[in-house]
């Protein structure tokens, strides 16, 4: 029997590969990953690396070609080995030993593909010489490594919540300078990689999905070495924490102890990265205990609730920053690229506008348009996650089938709910991609339609954060309106259908 609305069944296990082809995967993405750290070395982003450097004149500098070609050798061989095994590794051990393999080379690397960690470590500099990193720009605040930061970061407030500050003020007062502080960062972004490397089989198994599947793609991704290890992006961060929360609400739903806990690490992977709060709901599904009700769902909710908000409360006023950080987030659209699809199209029509002599002015416009339609996306799929759960009271099946069905549900919902986010947000960073990555590594059936843009990701930036879509932004934003097009009438034909 099946339940309407619900999630996709769990896909079919899938022969792992044989021998020849892992061990090729294996050492060819080793060989790409030490490609890519040679990369970093010979033109990453150093600290002293030239600010503002283009494709052509990366190529001119005594070491571009080299490290261009090394660049995108090593990608290529990463992105092929992380593809070649994407409907499972030949087994969950294996799955992780090689993940941790690639990602040795590239944690000894210096940072590589973005320049965010520089803007991490004045904020917490900024912080650290009792300064509001929220009111003052690390420009204003005097921050010592100020030539590091992408001019781009200077003067605008942090657009993090005040746990990641925190942390970045621990790891400047630590690191003793900017190298100790990059370090102590990058130990941090590593330490809520491994917080989510364990919680990610006890949530394939919650979800039935093979954990040799679910492991690769959630921590094989040439994005996860690149920009979470070797950038140590705070994404990491947030990561950790949410899917640490997730797996407390699916072991132990209906426990008002647990629901606080699990609520609270929601809680702080919100005031690390804004973009976790789209989870929360879908978490609070799947903290019920027993029938899904209205009475049920407030109750077991509720606690979780709280807990997320007793986080939120606590942290602000701890550190003596309020909430000034959600103030930092309508900054975070300053740069404009074509990656973000809303952008992407504002940006063809201002070239239509011009072919006519008009300034339409049609970014600022179809941004808020696509905010105000990722609200109702999530509300939309939040309502369908409660109406297939629903269903379920009125199976008559198995107990255990039947609890074993709600994680899944709930799970793919909120990697739903994150697809969305990346999609119809203002900005688009390569790194962004990890976000649902994780959770429809959970869930998803089929992996052809969030394998291949991950994989397209991983070529979008340079070594020393140079971001290719800042020199394609006409093409780029044609191609990337015609495939949502694309995507929008192949969907209105597949629901008429």
């Amino acid at each position: 029997m099946t339940v309407p609305g619900a999630a996709p069944v769990a896909p079919p296990p899938s022969a792992a590969p044989g021998p020849l082809t892992a061990r090729v995967a294996r050492y060819g993405g080793l060989a790409g990953a030490v490609l890519l750290a040679v990369a970093g070395y010979l033109g990453g982003a150093l600290p002293d690396a030239p600010l503002g450097a283009t494709p052509v004149s990366i190529w001119r500098t005594p070491g571009g070609p080299a490290t261009l070609t090394c660049w995108l050798g090593g990608t290529a061989l990463l992105v092929g080995a992380w593809w070649s095994l994407r409907e499972g590794a030949p087994s969950t051990r294996w799955a992780y030993a090689t993940a941790g393999l690639w990602a040795l080379p590239l944690l000894l690397a210096p940072p590589m593909g973005s320049r965010d960690v520089y803007s991490y470590a004045c904020q917490g500099w900024t912080y650290a010489h009792g300064l509001d990193p929220y009111a003052t720009p690390v420009a204003a605040a005097g921050c010592p490594w100020l030539d590091t930061v992408a001019p781009i970061w200077r003067d605008t407030p942090a657009p993090y919540g005040p746990v990641f500050v925190l942390l970045a003020a621990l790891a400047v007062g630590l690191g003793g300078g900017l190298t100790g502080a990059i370090v102590l960062l990058r130990v941090i972004a590593v330490a809520g990689l491994l917080l989510a490397a364990l919680c990610l089989p006890g949530l394939a198994r919650a979800a039935g999905v093979p954990t040799r599947r679910a492991a690769w793609l959630a921590l094989a991704s040439p994005l996860v070495g690149v920009h979470l290890v070797a950038g140590a992006h705070n994404d990491a961060v947030m990561l950790g924490l949410l899917l640490c929360g997730l797996l407390v609400v699916i072991r132990r739903p209906g426990r008002p102890a647990a629901l606080l806990l699990a609520g609270a690490l929601l809680g702080l992977a919100v005031t690390v990265k804004a973009s976790a709060a789209v989870v929360a709901p879908f978490a609070a599904l799947a903290a019920v205990h027993g029938r899904y009700t209205v009475r049920a769902l407030l109750r077991d909710g509720g606690w979780l609730a709280g807990g997320l908000f007793a986080a939120l409360l606590i942290n602000s006023a701890l550190s003596g920053l309020g909430f000034g950080w959600v103030g930092g987030l309508t900054h975070s659209g300053d740069s404009e690229q074509w990656t973000s699809p809303p952008t992407a199209a504002g940006f063809v029509v201002d070239y239509a506008g011009a072919l006519v002599g008009r300034d339409p002015a049609a970014v600022p416009v179809l941004r808020v348009l696509a905010l105000l339609l990722l609200a109702g996306v999530l509300a939309g799929l939040w309502w369908r996650a409660w109406r297939a759960l629903r269903a379920l009271n009125d199976v008559r099946q198995r107990v255990t089938r039947i609890e074993a069905g709600r994680p899944r549900v709930a799970l793919h919902g909120a990697a739903l709910a994150l697809v969305a986010t990346v999609v119809l947000s203002p900005v688009f960073h390569p790194w962004y991609a990890t976000w649902p990555l994780a959770l429809l590594a959970l869930t998803a059936i089929r992996t052809a339609w969030f394998v291949p843009p991950a994989a397209v990701a991983g070529f979008l930036a340079l070594p020393d954060g140079t971001n290719l879509a800042r020199f394609t932004k006409a093409p780029g934003a044609v191609a990337m309106t015609a495939l949502l097009l694309t995507v929008l009438i192949g969907t209105a034909r597949s629901r008429h259908r």
